[in-house]
């Protein structure tokens, strides 16, 4: 494999990552490229003599991260060279994040991969490699989620959040939903690039210049709109704007009915497509018009019901309760609503695990779900965590790995990956899913609030101070909004301790519990900073005493994994809680 002296592409990697890089040379050499590995190694001179010469000659080096290679040497050093000659580009494939200083680069996520040169992700890391290599500037187009779809060398598109002109507030759930399925339709186009959901979201009620945007994000086009819907009255106005000129290009207001939705949306993508004068292939044309439902009502409830996951605290258990209520009406109304049996199935799961309701049962609505849509990642994730409860840790892995690959930039998908992962004490792993979602909900405290822990206990200070700030600042804004959302506080707790900020922390920890004093889990966040900086072992298992009582085998087997707890963990008290625990659950 690869040229003889002067390779295109280096491929550094550790050993026990054989099997994935050859997979990656011989795809890389079936594209045309020529790459050098350590298997072309000649038997007549010195193994670090041939090494230093092709990564010196190298165009491009691309670095394959898991958890063994952050703890190589070589893997490091060759990373290093490569950074420093600016041909780096690195990819995981196990979820471990690299090693500082290369976490600060992008690095794209391959696990699971099964050797797709049409896979999105590996799409995006292909175009690095063009641009190094063959000199190949390629515009990227992104999903909804923010991942990629395609190499895009025709215009880019940023769909701003439509707005909410209902005079509602109860009504945001509708435009920011249609916002995000007009970014998915887009996404659908292959010649159309698409900026992500997540930075789209990030301009929400702010006035926007056209040319500004543009500048910006690197975008030649921008979508904004509004909605106004009163009881099965719809108003819409959307305009498509060059961002070069600000000037329109396409405008048009829509007065329909709740049931006209669905073509709504389609006239509006169709109507792009052709104002950019982009060709739309059949298959994309039937992918868009791919609802999972084709009842109106149905859809906004599902909405509605989305909206408030999305926007909900971790610590609200009648969020849970209403998320159901809400899903079951729209499964009254379409019971083959996939996506609808998937977010009822997910605020099931929570409440069976997280509040301890072994009761509540949500397999049975992923396994339907999975039936109506088998390529439904939310689903998948789902029966990780069952699976996980059972004990079939390999069978969890597999579920949460084919999550991922379906949809390695689900919000969900990322949180329950990183929970699965947690549990088993992989926390390198785990934190690259928090991180993720993190990055893709910027209102998502309680992932940062994880990514804390990982990155204590993996003993990565700089990261740890980030995500320490980062969360801090994320439940600031939440409580700015809502002063009644304890279990921001809560959250809070850990990370104020971490950054010295000790009186503020004793402060919020106080206005949590009194705000919910039955809040389990609320009690629970606080004792580990209880632990870990305020050193007040008794104080913290009054606190987790609670949780130990009340709460499920999830939080059983969460308290036994969490790094924050390593210090009361053989204390007498906790090892009791613990098996009282066990007792009560059947364990």
């Amino acid at each position: 494999m690869g040229a003889a002296n002067t390779p295109e592409v280096f491929l550094s990697y550790a050993r026990s990552a054989e099997p994935q890089a050859k997979r990656i040379a011989e795809a890389l050499e079936g594209l045309g490229y020529d790459v050098w590995w350590d298997e072309d190694l000649p038997a007549h001179r010195a193994y670090t003599e041939v090494i230093e010469e092709r990564l010196k000659s190298a165009k491009a080096v691309l670095v394959v991260w898991s958890a063994d290679a952050a703890k190589s040497e070589w893997v490091r050093a060759e990373a290093d060279v490569a950074r420093h000659s600016h041909k780096l580009v690195q990819l995981s494939i196990d979820g471990s994040l690299p090693p500082m200083p290369f976490n600060q680069i992008q690095c794209p996520s391959l696990r699971g991969w099964d050797g797709s040169t049409d896979e999105r992700t590996w799409i995006k890391i292909e175009a690095s490699l063009a641009e190094l290599v063959r000199g190949e500037r390629r515009m990227i187009a992104h999903d909804a989620a923010g991942d990629i779809s395609a190499p895009a060398t025709g215009p880019t598109i940023c769909v701003l959040p439509f707005i909410n002109m209902s005079g509602d507030p109860e009504q945001e759930y509708f435009s920011d939903g249609i916002t995000e399925d007009l970014i998915t339709d887009l996404s659908k186009v292959s010649a159309l690039g698409v900026v992500a959901r997540n930075t789209s979201f990030t301009y929400k009620g702010q006035s926007v210049e056209a040319r500004a945007l543009g500048r910006d994000l690197n975008v030649s086009h921008m979508l904004e709109g509004s909605v106004r819907k009163s009881g099965t009255r719809l108003r819409f106005t959307a305009q498509l704007i060059d961002t070069a000129t600000g000037h329109h290009l396409w405008a048009e207001r829509y007065d329909r009915e709740l049931a006209d939705i669905f073509d709504i949306q389609d006239e509006i993508s169709k109507a792009i497509v052709d104002a950019l004068k982009v060709q739309l292939l059949p298959s994309e044309q039937q992918a868009i018009e791919k609802r999972g439902t084709d009842n109106a009502e149905a859809y906004n409830l599902y909405l509605m019901a989305r909206q408030h996951w999305v926007a909900g605290s971790d610590g609200d258990w009648d969020r849970e309760e209403l998320i159901i209520r809400i899903c079951e009406r729209a499964i009254d109304i379409d019971p083959d609503y996939a996506h609808a049996w998937a977010l009822m199935a997910i605020a099931q799961t929570h409440i069976r695990f997280r509040q301890g309701r072994r009761e509540v049962d949500g397999l049975p609505s992923a396994e339907r779900a999975l039936q109506l849509d088998p390529n439904l990642a939310e689903a998948h994730a789902v029966k990780s965590w069952y699976l996980l409860e059972q004990n079939r840790p390999d069978l969890a892995d597999e579920e949460i790995a084919t999550a991922l690959r379906l949809d390695p930039e689900s919000w969900e998908v990322n949180r329950v990956a990183g929970k699965v992962l947690f549990l088993q004490e992989r926390l390198t792993e785990a934190v690259a899913c928090y991180e993720k979602a993190a990055e893709l909900m910027k209102d998502d405290y309680s992932a940062v609030g994880m990514m804390v822990c990982c990155y204590r206990a993996l003993g990565d200070q700089a990261n740890w101070r980030r995500a320490a700030q980062t969360n801090i600042d994320r439940i600031e804004r939440t409580v700015a909004r809502n002063p009644r959302d304890a279990a921001a506080y809560a959250n809070a707790v850990g990370s104020l301790t971490a950054l010295g900020q000790l009186d503020r922390a004793k402060e919020w920890a106080e206005r949590a519990i009194e705000m919910d004093p039955h809040n389990y889990l609320l009690k629970y966040n606080i004792a580990c900073a209880y632990v870990l900086d305020l050193h007040d072992y008794e104080g913290a298992l009054d606190l987790i005493e609670g949780s130990l009582g009340n709460l499920g085998c999830d939080h059983v087997r969460h308290a036994l994994a969490d790094p924050d707890l390593a210090a009361v963990r053989d204390h007498p008290r906790f090892t009791k809680m613990i098996a009282d625990a066990r007792q009560r659950l059947g364990q």
